[in-house]
């Protein structure tokens, strides 16, 4: 409740500029309720207050620019700099490793789902930064992560309009399990509308499995020939 009191002040002053300026912050790893910032958001769209066009580019243009930032702070500066000056920004040394066990049972996904985990979408641009993870992978994940993530907090307010609360809490307590059931969806939709083109590859690749075979085949062959 005191967070709601405090998001009707702060929308009450600056609008807008709190949902992008926010989630910025949030990403830096600062306290600031992002997913209640953006569902109590998606509600004052439902009331007709705020326009939920400019609601969801604001937030997605707030988590972009966020996690980018943290990505090329962690690329730069490295795991050195964090551990000694991380604390100041709440980024704890134990909140690190745990995105690093994270990091080695998901890998680059983590990315994605990582928004939908509380305690560690704070940390995975740094992480993905200090591992050097190429910067276009990096997007690949992050934005189309961003991109689902504010979505749905969003649409929870704009959708579900005097009852976004209660289905916000449901949707936190059972954020992890959404992004990764997300991810496969996403992942069985481009593999059903690439299936050609995967059917050809892997068919390409069988071809030259077999060739490659028959060649080292036919050498050893002349080999014991020649013997």
């Amino acid at each position: 409740m005191y967070w709601i009191k405090m998001l009707e002040c702060l929308f009450s002053s600056h609008g807008y500029f709190v949902i992008f300026v926010g989630l910025i912050l949030e990403f830096i790893a600062l306290p600031f309720p992002g997913e209640t910032t953006m569902a109590y958001a998606g509600y004052l769209s439902y009331k007709g207050i705020m326009h939920w066009q400019v609601v969801m580019l604001l937030s997605f243009l707030g988590t972009t620019i966020g996690i980018t930032i943290t990505y090329w702070i962690g690329r730069k500066a490295g795991l050195p700099f964090i551990r000694k000056y991380g604390k100041w920004v709440f980024l704890p040394p134990r909140k690190l490793e745990t995105t690093r066990l994270w990091f080695e049972k998901y890998g680059a996904s983590l990315i994605f789902i990582g928004y939908f985990i509380p305690g560690v979408r704070h940390f995975t641009g740094y992480f993905s930064g200090i591992i050097t993870i190429p910067f276009r992978k990096f997007m690949l994940y992050a934005y189309s992560g961003a991109l689902v993530w504010t979505a749905l907090f969003v649409g929870i307010g704009k959708i579900f309009g005097p009852q976004w609360n209660y289905v916000f809490h449901l949707a936190a307590t059972y954020s992890a399990w959404v992004g990764i059931a997300v991810l496969l969806c996403i992942v069985g939709i481009l593999c059903y509308r690439y299936r050609a083109r995967i059917g050809a590859y892997r068919h390409d690749q069988a071809r030259h499995s077999k060739k490659t075979v028959s060649i080292a085949s036919k050498k050893l062959k002349e080999a014991k020939d020649r013997h």
